[in-house]
């Protein structure tokens, strides 16, 4: 059975930079098999970070064949895959296109989580576009069989690990010095 998507947006009173209040909207992935159940699941998840009102405004089937989170990222990204496949009949190249929601801290490391999520793809692909989402949070469904609690709490580990930016200092001057050597 494949996982649906749904897109839902959440509009709601949120403190900005300054301090002072303005109305945002705000996009969220839940996997649900219903619109129904979708409005369902993100009110109960809205409910936990809003303690003020808030409205859905939107939901839709979201286009993502796979999510992937990744530890010590805090953003979502779209990317784009072709895969390709060769029509040895009329001699043609075909593409298929997909779209994963892959968590990263920029453009780059996207590419990287990208490349390391089709790493044991069997055929040819290529990655036209990468862009980031809107999406601020996604939310997995997990249906309390054995074996899915240790999911969810891999999965949330993930999705949450903060960006550690002194490993990433360290890494860059390791990089830098390793460049100056060559």
């Amino acid at each position: 059975m494949s996982v649906t998507w749904y897109e839902c947006k959440v509009k709601y009173r949120k403190l900005d930079e300054t301090g002072k209040q303005k109305v945002v909207t705000e996009p969220y992935l839940i996997d649900a098999l219903s619109y129904t159940e979708a409005e369902k699941r993100v009110n109960e998840e809205m409910a936990a970070y809003i303690s003020e009102e808030f409205k859905i405004t939107t939901i839709n089937i979201a286009n993502y064949a796979e999510i992937h989170p990744f530890e010590n990222a805090d953003r979502w990204f779209k990317s784009k895959v072709s895969l390709l496949a060769y029509d040895e009949e009329s001699g043609k190249e075909r593409k298929t296109n997909l779209f994963l929601l892959v968590q990263a801290n920029d453009v780059k490391e996207a590419y990287d989580n990208t490349i390391t999520v089709m790493k044991n793809t069997m055929g040819e692909y290529a990655i036209p576009a990468i862009s980031e989402s809107p999406i601020i949070d996604v939310f997995p469904y997990f249906g309390g069989e054995e074996g899915d609690l240790e999911k969810l709490e891999r999965f949330n580990s993930l999705k949450n690990a903060k960006p550690d930016t002194d490993q990433w200092t360290e890494n860059e001057e390791a990089a830098r010095a390793d460049a100056l050597e060559a």
